[in-house]
């Protein structure tokens, strides 16, 4: 299964065409993720995160009736590296096949560099102003913390702006128990 095949089809339609404004601008672009399981996240979550902070999330979460969300970071279990998401489980977009990461092949290697330049520009540049062209939401572009890899259907940053708590921790219990 492509990962592209776990996107829901308005977001995949616009993520193939995406890829291909991509490819055609010289700037090949491969899909590395897209649906992201809840504990999953809570690794990503978990990795920069100190135990006083994770217990903190923890007892949050719970305390306001979303123990699903809270026990995908608990079974995530300690984790170290680099800071790269600011969201908890049920509140990334990946979990609700909305979001996708690119990596940017040179020479047909992967290249994560956002220095890098190819022709002048660097690949997540182009991806990202492409992205932006089709009406999606390019990580890359986000004021403070930046995902270069990251596109998304949704301009908010997260479900919560359209789903309550206690809303999100029962989709994501329903979807993924």
């Amino acid at each position: 299964m492509s990962v592209l095949d776990s996107l829901v089809p308005a977001f995949r339609d616009k993520v193939v065409q995406l890829l291909a404004n991509c490819k055609a601008a010289g700037y090949e672009m491969q899909p590395t993720e897209g649906l992201r399981g809840p504990v999953e996240q809570g690794k990503l979550w978990r990795q920069s995160r100190t135990k006083a902070e994770v217990d903190a999330k923890i007892a949050d979460l719970q305390a306001h009736g979303a123990a699903f969300l809270a026990d995908c970071i608990i079974k995530a279990g300690p984790h170290n590296g680099d800071h790269v998401t600011n969201s908890i489980p049920g509140l990334s977009w990946h979990q609700w096949n909305e979001a996708v990461d690119c990596v940017w092949i040179v020479d047909g290697k992967e290249e994560w560099s956002i220095n890098k330049l190819v022709q002048g520009k660097n690949g997540y540049h182009v991806y990202a102003d492409e992205a932006q062209k089709l009406g999606l939401t390019a990580g890359g572009l986000w004021k403070s913390f930046k995902d270069w890899p990251h596109v998304q259907l949704h301009s908010a940053p997260s479900p919560a702006g359209d789903f309550s708590l206690q809303q999100i921790n029962d989709t994501m219990k329903r979807r993924f128990s």
